[in-house]
């Protein structure tokens, strides 16, 4: 089968010799990567990992396009699938170097944000335990003035109203890191996350009014064209009469 078959070339990707031939990474690009598509990935998910870690282990200049590769397949809509992403996805960032983790951080940790809030707890705990990593958790902290606006929202609401205690508590360590390492930074975070929130209470007060001022208006039309026709009938029966 496939898990066979990408064990065996597991072994052959660890004997490349360096510096990689381009067609070894046009192979990474064009059959290993999209096999993250396919609904039996589970099937055979731990032998392609190997593959994919080894030609970034081998290439570190790699991490980029598997990353932007893993965003391109990931799936969003299944949640255990979502967890062996995010297993991948450390074993990456693992080998990966700055300059190609600051290439595609960004939507790296839009993506990274989704999962945080995700009322999944598994998903939500794996992203979490991305800052359990010294590899991982240093190259965040050298770039947090891009990562942590984009993640703070996540952070800030699963602290307040995530159902699962452990998740909440991961949440928090993450948070006191932050906080830590960088109090301006928190602050202003927090303070915009706060404006936000104001800005979006606001806009749904006067949406909820504005609902109400079109139904008051609906129903007072109703009433209206209701005692009108009851005038007709009034009438129409007075003459008939």
């Amino acid at each position: 089968g496939v898990a066979e078959l990408l064990e065996v070339l597991g072994s052959i990707i660890n004997g490349f010799a360096l510096p990689l031939k381009e067609e070894h990474k046009l192979f990474l690009v064009r059959v290993l990567i999209p096999l993250h598509k396919p609904k039996c990935l589970p099937m055979y998910h731990q032998q392609l990992s190997y593959c994919i870690t080894q030609f970034v282990e081998k290439d570190s200049k790699l991490a980029d396009t598997v990353i932007r590769g893993l965003l391109k397949y990931w799936p969003i809509t299944n949640s255990s699938k979502e967890v062996m992403f995010l297993g991948e996805l450390e074993e990456v960032l693992e080998a990966t170097q700055l300059p190609e983790f600051q290439r595609c951080m960004m939507p790296l940790f839009r993506r990274i944000a989704h999962c945080l809030s995700s009322s999944h707890f598994q998903v939500a705990e794996r992203a979490l335990y991305l800052w359990s990593n010294d590899h991982i958790e240093n190259l965040i902290r050298q770039n947090r003035k891009v990562i942590l606006p984009i993640i703070f929202p996540a952070l800030e609401k699963n602290c307040r109203t995530h159902w699962n205690q452990a998740v909440q508590s991961l949440t928090l360590n993450v948070r006191k890191l932050f906080s830590e390492t960088d109090p301006e930074l928190f602050e202003d975070c927090l303070c915009k996350f706060r404006e936000d929130e104001a800005k979006e209470q606001e806009l749904k007060a006067k949406q909820v009014a504005a609902w109400k001022h079109l139904e008051d208006i609906i129903s007072s039309k109703t009433s209206s064209t209701e005692l009108a026709l009851a005038s007709q009938n009034a009438a129409a029966q007075a003459v008939m009469g």
